[in-house]
C-alpha cells in the first residue's frame, strides 16, 4: 500500500522516536509500505517518520544512483532495511552534495556531509549487521538516520539559504505544493 509523505511542518517529522523490537506490531507490512511508497515516489531512502511512525526504521535502496555514473568501477549501491540503527563513526573527507527529500518537495539544497560511516542496525529479519559504506549510499543513510533523529536536511544548510527558503518551506506546511504523489499537510 502507497501511504502519504508527511509534509515539512508535520509534528510527527520533529518527534522523538522510539526503538521498535521483532514484535512490533504489522512489521511486515509496514516495510513492505515504505518499500512501496519510496519506488512511487521515485526516492532512494525512506524513513518511518515521513510515513507518520515515531519508530527507528528507515528503508534505502541506492542502486540506481550508481547505475548513470561515468566512473570505471561505480559501484551497486544497496537495497536495506534498517531498524533501530545507531551510527558508530563518520570519517573521511566532507563533501558538498545537492540534498532534497519528499517531504519537503522543490527544495534542494547543498549539504556537507562525511564521505564514510560505520553502522550498527538490525535487518528485517532482527539479525544485527554492522557495516561500512561510503559516497553516495552513506550519504543516504545519513540522511535517513537524521529523520529518525527528527533532524531534516534544511537544518543543515546556513541560516541565509533557510531565510531564503523560508517562504517556500511556509507553502509546503499549508500544502501549497504540486507533486504527483499523496501528502499529508499541516491544518491550513
Amino acid at each position: 500500500m502507497i501511504l502519504p509523505i508527511y509534509a515539512y511542518g508535520e509534528p510527527t517529522l520533529r518527534s522523538e522516536t522510539i526503538e521498535i523490537q521483532r514484535s512490533f506490531p504489522h512489521l511486515e507490512e509496514i516495510i513492505k509500505n515504505m518499500w512501496d511508497t519510496m519506488y512511487h515516489t521515485n526516492g532512494v531512502g525512506l524513513a518511518a517518520p515521513q510515513v507518520g511512525l515515531s519508530i527507528r526504521l528507515f528503508v534505502v535502496d541506492s542502486t540506481e544512483m550508481y547505475k548513470d555514473e561515468e566512473d570505471e568501477n561505480p559501484g551497486t549501491g544497496i537495497k536495506k532495511v534498517f531498524i533501530n540503527p545507531s551510527i558508530i563513526s563518520e570519517s573521511g573527507h566532507e563533501w558538498e552534495y545537492e540534498e532534497g527529500c519528499l517531504s519537503i518537495p522543490g527544495i534542494r539544497e547543498f549539504v556537507t556531509r562525511k564521505s564514510d560511516i560505520k553502522i550498527r542496525y538490525y535487518d528485517e529479519n532482527f539479525q544485527t549487521q554492522t557495516d561500512e559504506y561510503d559516497g553516495l549510499t552513506a550519504r543516504v543513510i545519513q540522511h535517513e538516520f537524521d529523520h529518525i533523529e527528527a533532524i531534516l536536511f534544511v537544518d543543515k544548510i546556513s541560516s541565509l539559504k533557510r531565510q531564503l527558503n523560508r517562504n517556500k518551506l511556509l507553502q509546503i506546511s499549508r500544502g501549497f505544493v504540486d507533486v504527483k504523489y499523496r501528502m499529508k499537510f499541516t491544518r491550513r
